[in-house]
């Protein structure tokens, strides 16, 4: 079984002391997010979790608390983009974040931080040149510390995106222009020795050497794990999705980074809210379960193949 934690809030960043309290314990709660009295109990002991996605956009808060999760095998989805405040409010300096993402690299090894440049959107501060500008001085400064870096374009579809519209001003961004774009900065990475691809993305970037992306990733944790996974595709992301299947322990609209293009936390209201109802010690990220609430337990284990293969894995 695979964790992501979590494509939809930052655990990293603001709730670490829950997860390893989780981890402690060896179980986690999680409501259903498309049936609020749903929740399932999730086993997350070494025996059932084969590895764990984390996504952040600064994991500074777990850093020195990773030795706590020594029994199990984990990289890190770490996004870091050349936006201000006018779109990222709650991100420190650009500069402090990346130091963190070098001491995460030295800690863990550059194989299990992804560098995310995602998602690219087009306004009148952030041109197509400034793209090129922020993305080779920062794949400059990160070719030694990852071995990949992952792109996607804004979808102006999402809920959350569309709520913001106004406020990221977005100018017209067709294919024509992201094909260009995206063949300059997989220029840059591979200039740089990164390999790149790209994040759900409809249109066909492999004549570029851009690669259709697989965030979790079973091919990488097979490396890492040096045996064989039998995981497939998870049927419940978009067709575009290339993720192994995993299950996601997060809730949506209980991040602060404030992300103006951020799907998943589109109502700050909300977040402040929940927010106030999270309790480190509770089996759920937000709140507690009460009389009304549903729990079953899932079913869950290791996906690992241990017997010998040819070839390797």
């Amino acid at each position: 079984m695979l964790i992501s934690a979590s494509r939809r809030t930052d655990i990293p960043n603001y709730y670490s002391d829950w997860f390893l309290n989780r981890i402690r314990e060896g179980f986690v709660l999680v409501r259903n997010p498309m049936n609020f009295r749903q929740i399932s109990k999730i086993k997350l002991t070494p025996d059932v979790v084969d590895g764990i996605v984390f996504w952040t956009k600064n994991p500074a808060p777990i850093l020195d608390r990773l030795p706590e999760l020594e029994d199990y095998m984990y990289y890190f989805q770490f996004t870091l983009t050349p936006y201000g405040k006018d779109i990222e409010p709650n991100i420190p300096e650009k500069s402090q974040v990346l130091k963190v993402f070098k001491r995460l690299s030295d800690m863990i090894g550059p194989d299990r931080v992804i560098w995310r440049y995602d998602p690219i959107l087009i306004n009148g501060r952030y041109t197509v040149d400034y793209h090129l500008r922020a993305f080779e001085e920062m794949a400059g400064k990160l070719r030694d510390y990852t071995r990949k870096v992952t792109i996607s374009f804004v979808d102006e579809n999402y809920r959350g995106v569309k709520h913001n519209m106004r406020k990221l001003a977005l100018s017209p961004f067709p294919v024509e222009m992201q094909i260009n774009l995206a063949s300059r900065l997989a220029e840059i990475a591979q200039s740089c020795g990164l390999a790149i691809d790209a994040c759900a993305e409809k249109i066909d970037l492999q004549h570029l050497g851009i690669e259709p992306a697989r965030c979790i990733d079973g091919r990488l944790f097979e490396k890492l794990l040096g045996c064989h996974l039998n995981v497939g595709r998870d049927k419940n992301q978009r067709p575009e999705c290339g993720c192994a299947a995993s299950i996601d322990v997060g809730m949506y609209n209980t991040c602060f980074n404030g992300c103006l293009y951020c799907y998943a936390n589109y109502n700050p209201r909300l977040v402040a809210r929940n927010f106030t109802r999270h309790n480190p010690h509770s089996p759920l990220l937000i709140g507690e379960a009460g009389s009304g609430d549903v729990i079953t337990e899932r079913e869950a284990g290791s996906c690992k193949d241990m017997q010998m293969r040819l070839g390797g894995i």
